[in-house]
């Protein structure tokens, strides 16, 4: 019992000390220029425009998705996309986002649905 206890202990520590750089190279400093891995920055306004009040995202692109359901629209520029809301806002959907790609302004067949979740902390 004791012998089993005791590897169970090893391997754990183990497993921490080696996973401790990997969870550190995750990370980022505050000059940096996004998460590593992310695929793609979003604004979220916040619905207001005081650009104080505007939080940026990492985000990973994971897949297309069928027009079915709630969706929040996904703006793109030049330096990233925008949307009014986050996580923790009332209408943040969850990272299921859809584009308005025949700029008719309405969500229809024409447009592009897909599943890119906002990761936090944002900056």
């Amino acid at each position: 019992m004791r012998k089993t206890l005791l590897t169970g202990l090893v391997v754990g520590l183990l497993t921490i000390v080696m996973a401790v750089p990997a969870l550190a190279s995750n990370g980022r400093s505050e000059d940096s220029q996004g998460r590593p891995g992310s695929t793609l920055t979003v604004l979220v306004t916040g619905g207001d425009e005081n650009p104080a009040n505007h939080v940026i995202y990492d985000s990973i692109e994971l897949g297309d998705l069928p027009m079915k359901g709630r969706f929040q629209q996904l703006i793109p520029t030049n330096d990233g996309a925008v949307t009014q809301y986050g996580p923790g806002d009332h209408g943040y959907v969850g990272g299921r986002w859809w584009i308005d790609l025949n700029g008719n302004e309405m969500m229809d067949e024409d447009d592009r649905f897909f599943l890119c979740p906002l990761l936090g902390p944002g900056r």
